[in-house]
């Protein structure tokens, strides 16, 4: 008797340990399925139907040893993966790397407004309305609020992520093709496949999660003695990731495929769901871009503004005031005031920004990975918390395929018949 109340004061000892701890993960795992994200897995369910949903399963074990290496240098050294890189690899490296995904999270960004603009025109809100005042207040949020503050917030947007589920099983998916599409995916390499193999893969893994998620170790202050929830917070984050793009990719792939309907953006993967599946699966998918996409909108410009700043040398940080981080809050506004005002310019190319930016994050990825794992894996850095072998197996095979498949994209367009 004693020992199992012992047991339980124990359990309910770590589980508020836990709660206390939980955010990073689960926050830098779900704002991965932001607009670009859904747009992608959309558009993917919509032409291969289930084809491409196998991509999720090496996605999920690649992000779950990415993010653990991010969290254990966070923890260990006390510093961003920007303030190492440029430590380590030099300024002019540091800033070529930098650029490009500067370039990349801004087109990042005007997707989520692309997001936050289609989905509130569905509920009949134009985008001249809503865009701005979203805008406005995930300033608010972040340059007025605190990082305890925020984070709460950003964890009620994880959830309500899920309603993707959702969305998804009013579609009345075939689990048996799912299951066989997973086994035998029998996918053509073309140029196409490997573009939105490139977009999945980069937008499950987007470069800007690896820095986001070590500036927010940092910033919550966790140590050594916390990694083992850490962990639990990372594997729980990344598994919400996988499923939230999962269940999109089935909701596109049981009714827009079959059907032969072409999308080009996640609007109009809620619009097709209309007739095929309810107003209601169109108003919960429409429901779940727009919270995906202000969700995003903060976090996103936030990690540009966390990198850049610490590869650079300057003060970050949400509990900090304006005067004491300005070059901090002087990027973030930067950041949204441009994406914002991109996605009010009539005909703007809405549609490639958002796709190519997933691609050059795809192909961006393998060279931070191979950054991280240098890093990760030098003693003078991690004493002994560097990598282990199976660690460093699935990290450099990381890089190998991506870098394969970018090269791959390049080389198609010269085989005629591809």
């Amino acid at each position: 008797m004693f020992r199992t109340k012992f047991s339980k004061t124990r359990f309910y000892r770590n589980l508020t340990i836990f709660a206390a701890l939980l955010g990073p993960g689960i926050i830098t795992g779900s704002v991965d399925n932001d607009a670009g994200g859904i747009t992608t897995y959309s558009v993917a369910g919509a032409i291969y139907g289930y084809g491409m949903v196998w991509t999720l399963i090496p996605s999920l074990i690649v992000l779950l040893v990415i993010q653990e290496m991010n969290a254990r240098m966070g923890i260990v050294t006390g510093k961003g993966l920007s303030d190492l890189i440029r430590e380590n690899a030099g300024v002019k490296i540091t800033f070529f790397i930098f650029i490009g995904l500067l370039l990349s999270n801004i087109g990042n960004t005007t997707t989520e407004f692309a997001g936050v603009a289609g989905s509130m025109e569905i509920f009949g809100m134009s985008k001249y309305i809503s865009v701005p005042l979203v805008a406005f207040m995930v300033w608010i949020l972040v340059v007025k609020g605190t990082y305890k503050v925020a984070e709460r917030i950003f964890l009620v947007f994880s959830a309500s992520l899920l309603t993707y589920v959702v969305s998804a099983l009013m579609g009345e998916p075939r689990w048996s093709e799912i299951g066989s599409a997973i086994i035998r995916p029998g996918i053509m390499l073309n140029t196409q496949s490997v573009t939105v193999i490139i977009a999945l893969v980069g937008t499950t893994i987007a470069p800007w999660m690896q820095f986001y998620m070590q500036s927010s170790v940092i910033e919550k202050g966790l140590k050594i003695k916390d990694y083992k929830y850490t962990v639990i917070d990372i594997v729980v984050g990344c598994i919400v990731t996988v499923v939230v793009a999962f269940f999109i990719m089935i909701a596109c792939g049981s009714t827009l495929h079959p059907n032969g309907i072409r999308i080009n953006e996640a609007k109009d993967a809620a619009l097709a769901l209309k007739p095929l599946a309810g107003e209601l699966a169109s108003h919960v998918f429409a429901f779940g871009l727009f919270v995906a996409s202000v969700f995003s909108a903060t976090i996103l410009p936030l990690a540009t503004s966390f990198y850049i700043c610490e590869a650079f040398g300057f003060e970050t940080g949400l509990n900090k005031s304006w005067s004491e981080a300005r070059e901090f809050y002087v990027l973030y506004t930067g950041i949204l005031v441009v994406s914002a005002v991109i996605i009010l310019i009539p005909n703007a190319p809405l549609i490639d920004i958002s796709i190519w930016s997933q691609v050059l994050n795809g192909i961006l990825l393998p060279v931070v990975l191979v950054c991280m794992i240098l890093l990760v894996n030098d003693k003078k850095i991690m004493g002994e918390y560097t990598n282990n072998s199976l660690q460093n197996i699935i990290g450099w095979g990381a890089v190998v395929i991506m870098t394969l498949l970018s090269l791959t994209l390049l080389v198609i367009p010269f085989f005629p018949g591809r």
